[in-house]
């Protein structure tokens, strides 16, 4: 098989080194350039013709943000963004990124390495599936205005690779009256609080980054923390969520199969869970046991997914009960909820 190539953009010579001899370990990858800056990047671009770029986002002269906002119209190529904790990674999403991992802080460069090997090099084997020059964004349908029991029901939302934009589609199709909403999204710590802190600012509902012990209300919408598990349960005649470090379940922590799974416990019948875009199988257990539970279950479909990994296995073994493009599923959403 034909390695993937793969150009490393990186101001740090030292760290670019680290990121460069990590990516070659890899018998699936090759790295054809390492550019100091969008500039020199342009120029291997056309030389090399990559599969997939490693971008820093903070440089100097232009940072990953503008490259990429220039780039992806003209030459668009899957972009993994190695980012300090900023929200300027959501605008390279939002411009056109396939994903991101966080820069290594306070590690050896034997940790850095191990680090590069095992997160880096996945996500850039999952980027260089990916049809990025396909992606349209579709405005939302609107939504209908249908009565819905907003305080004994809860939605539960499940994400990966491409879902922070995902998410954000339906987010943005939600009203104040939405029941109580629980997402799970793969995402390093830290990124976590900023990104519900940005849905916030961009959205009519509330978004918080969730806290055991936060109560569901309408109009609330609770995004596990990136180092936990977000687990739904019912006191009295609430629901509220556990937030706890735990071992990896399918793969994540935190997992949708650990916020699906226990969302089906407790609230069984009375959830509306969807599962978007993301490589891998985690949610797909987690949202069969919605569907056998009594709740409504809706999987994103291939045609505006950036990765049809996720739903695809639980289409697979009939946890969907309705395949949607993104643009339909936040009117789907309102439409189920009218009927419970």
């Amino acid at each position: 098989m034909r390695k993937i190539k793969v150009l490393v953009v990186d101001d740090s010579a030292m760290f670019a080194e680290l990121v460069r001899k990590g990516i070659s370990s890899d018998p699936a990858l090759e790295v054809v350039g390492v550019a100091k800056d969008p500039f020199e990047a342009r120029d291997m671009i056309l030389k090399y013709k990559p599969d997939v770029m490693t971008l820093d986002i903070e440089m100097p002269r232009m940072d990953g943000l503008e490259f990429t906002r220039r780039l992806m119209p003209q030459y668009p190529i899957p972009i993994v963004m190695v980012s300090a904790l900023s929200d300027k990674v959501f605008d390279a999403m939002n411009a056109g990124a396939v994903d991101f991992i966080a820069k290594p802080v306070n590690m050896t460069k034997d940790e850095i390495f191990s680090y590069i090997q095992r997160d880096l090099c996945t996500k850039i084997k999952i980027a260089s599936t990916v049809n990025v020059g396909g992606q349209k964004r579709v405005k939302p349908k609107s939504v209908s205005s249908d009565d819905i029991d907003s305080h004994h029901v809860v939605v539960a939302l499940g994400a990966s690779t491409g879902g922070t934009e995902a998410l954000a589609d339906v987010i943005m199709g939600f009203r104040k009256d939405i029941p109580g909403t629980i997402i799970t999204q793969h995402m390093p710590p830290g990124f976590t609080k900023m990104y519900a802190e940005r849905l916030d600012n961009q959205c009519a509902v509330d978004v918080k980054e969730a806290e055991t012990g936060d109560v569901l209300r309408p109009g609330l919408v609770l995004v596990a923390p990136g180092d936990k598990h977000m687990r739904l349960v019912k006191k009295n005649d609430s629901y509220s969520v556990e937030c706890k470090m735990g071992p990896k379940v399918s793969g994540h922590c935190p997992s949708v199969d650990a916020m699906f799974s226990s969302v089906a416990k407790v609230a069984g019948p009375h959830t509306v869970a969807a599962l978007l875009t993301g490589m891998g199988k985690d949610g797909a257990d987690g949202l069969l046991e919605i569907r056998r539970a009594g709740g409504h279950t809706i999987g994103q479909d291939e045609e505006s997914c950036v990765v049809y990994g996720m739903p695809k296995v639980a289409y697979d073994i009939g946890a969907v009960e309705y395949q949607l493009p993104l643009h339909s599923i936040a009117h789907k959403i309102y439409s189920l909820l009218g009927r419970m």
